[in-house]
């Protein structure tokens, strides 16, 4: 069966700011202000969406509605007067420029803070049983308090919200009250859950303008072996006030941090879609009419190759660089799917190239993907423009029915920046993820943590688990070997993924499975020459194609264990002492 390409509408970007308050929360800076007052400078920031998000009520919405509602009232009764009149048709004019979502800042366990955001025909009611069902009580339903006692926990809450048919935001995860909780040393398998639940829409980050592999988008971009949900990221102000109170200060006003959403019509529909997108292209941080718009192949070149993007000038037949692009193509379907930027380098000192004619070149490649790639499977197929130059995206899904193949015969995994042929084992994994079967369960890649969590949902480690430091969350070990017939075959274990692969020898290994592979075979270990920290040390540390590895080794009731090719992502908790280096969570 042919494979179409993914139907596109007459999509266009619209600005929203889904994370307002009104004098309805307690904290709200300018207790006088009015709702056409809130409406008026959404328009002046030319804003197309906004969300009423006051703390665990939506009394801001239904005061507003309920304002209309009298003057409407007033209206048929004919005993509107002047004043009144002109603030009605206020509210219409502006209604009919902006979507105004009903919503509510929820104060889930502990303090962290949950958006919730419902379609304007949405009862209003009923989003007040839903924070019934939240636990705030019902004597504080109107009191717009972050502080509401003992409510619902986190996991809880987006599972609520989702299933009322609301958009569930984690709020400012990277700051105070946020469920990231970055640069904390604990919470590690908290945060996993918090950021990672199918109920849970997108994350809220205050630094989606900022470029870098460093930033909260960066991290939870599907990249890292202990969160490969990609998540969907967007920017909003948590404006307590009109208008930003002055340059240095934290108090922003409506519409100072704005996100850009590419959505098919203004609706609570499309925008609820959009999150369900695995076209993660289509939010961006708007910077201002006068400022140069988010540069999306800029950003992603300096992020760099990982495991779900990568970079070609060029996809010409010659060379087998079309052939490549295909197998990057098969790995992220099989994989966790990933961006393909043609076009380009990943070098960010290089020159971008660009692509002639893009839409010849990208019929070409949807042709070759519909003809050697099966099972069928969507890939969307675009352009973005930096610098001057046409660069074709290729966004590839994480597949629902692997494995994929290419030639009905060639299946292609990816791991870090590296795609490569599927081994056996691999393989039976694919086939079982798509059968529903549990597939077996490889070794914990997470820490442990040295406390309890704080969310009473996950259980703790036993004093003895708590004793024993889990191994890095990225590299290779061999977990055993045997020689036959002059042929050494090795037991890997990739703890990128925590999968392990039998019968891998020295030619069938992969790159980084190749190191391990030919460290081992070699016997150059010696425990004298390790820099030791109590049970765990340091063999040595390199550079590979310009990252920082570490081969490290750890004492354990069994023996010595020795972990190759280990990258600064994979460093946790005491390790971070033995390389000297830390862990940005």
């Amino acid at each position: 069966m042919a494979r179409k390409p993914k139907k596109q509408t007459a999509r266009s970007w619209r600005r929203v700011d889904l994370h307002l308050h009104t004098p309805a929360s307690s904290d709200y800076q300018e207790p006088n202000t009015t709702w056409v007052d809130i409406l008026q400078a959404a328009e002046a920031r030319g804003l197309d969406v906004i969300g009423f998000t006051d703390h665990n009520t939506v009394a801001g919405y239904r005061r507003m509605r309920g304002e209309i509602e009298q003057f409407e009232l007033l209206e048929r009764l004919d005993r509107l007067r002047p004043e009144e009149k002109k603030q009605l048709a206020e509210y219409r004019r502006l209604l009919a420029k902006i979507l105004v979502l009903p919503g509510f800042e929820f104060t889930a366990t502990f303090g962290f803070h949950i958006i919730g955001l419902f379609s304007p025909e949405t009862p209003i009611r009923d989003i007040e049983h839903i924070l019934l069902n939240l636990n705030v009580p019902s004597d504080q339903l109107d009191r717009g308090s972050s502080t509401v006692g003992a409510t619902a926990d986190v996991l809880s809450a987006y599972k609520i919200i989702d299933e009322a048919g609301g958009l569930v935001i984690a709020a400012h995860v990277n700051s105070s009250n946020g469920v990231a909780m970055r640069g904390l040393n604990f919470g590690g398998q908290t945060k996993i859950a918090y950021t990672q639940d199918p109920h849970l829409h997108a994350l809220e980050v205050t630094d989606f303008d900022q470029k870098g592999r460093r930033t909260t988008a960066s991290f939870f971009n599907g990249s890292k072996p202990e969160y490969p949900r990609r998540m969907h990221c967007i920017q909003g102000s948590d404006a307590h006030r009109l208008r930003r109170e002055s340059r240095d200060t934290k108090n922003l006003g409506i519409g100072d941090r704005i996100t850009e959403v590419l959505i098919d019509d203004l609706s609570f529909e499309s925008l609820h879609d959009l999150f369900g997108d695995n076209d993660f292209g289509r939010t961006r941080p708007y910077r201002g009419s006068n400022e140069q718009a988010f540069d999306y192949v800029q950003s992603a070149r300096e992020e760099g190759a990982s495991s779900v993007q990568d970079f070609y000038e060029s996809m010409t037949e010659k060379g087998g660089f079309l052939n490549d692009v295909l197998c990057d193509v098969c790995a992220f379907a099989n994989t966790n799917g990933g961006t393909l930027y043609i076009g380009a380098s990943s070098d960010v000192k290089q020159n971008l190239v660009g692509v002639e004619n893009a839409p010849a070149a990208i019929a070409k490649l949807q042709k070759e993907i519909e003809r050697r790639i099966t099972p069928d499977f969507t890939v969307t197929l675009d352009t973005q423009e930096s610098r001057s130059k046409t660069i074709i995206r290729v966004s590839i899904p994480r597949g629902d029915d692997p494995p994929y193949a290419i030639d009905d015969n060639k299946i292609y995994v990816r791991q870090e920046s590296e795609t490569s042929l599927a081994v056996r084992d691999e393989i039976v994994h694919l086939v079982l993820r798509r059968s529903a079967v549990p597939a077996p369960q490889p070794i914990p890649v997470v820490a442990l943590e040295s406390s309890a969590s704080p969310e009473s949902s996950v259980t703790p480690p036993t004093a003895t688990e708590a004793a024993i430091l889990l191994p890095p969350r990225t590299g290779v070990e061999i977990v055993s070997s045997e020689n036959r017939d002059g042929v050494i075959y090795h037991v890997v274990r990739d703890l990128r993924n925590g999968s392990t692969v039998k019968n891998v020898t020295r030619s069938s290994a992969r790159n980084l499975w190749k190191y391990a592979i030919v460290e081992s075979e070699s016997n150059k270990f010696n425990e004298s020459s390790v820099t030791w920290s109590g049970d765990i040390g340091l063999i040595k540390k390199y550079q590979k194609m310009g990252d920082t590895r570490f081969d490290l080794v750890q004492r354990t009731p069994e023996g010595l264990r020795i972990y190759y090719g280990v990258s600064e992502d994979g460093i946790h908790d005491e390790w971070k002492k033995v390389v000297g280096t830390s862990e940005e969570e």
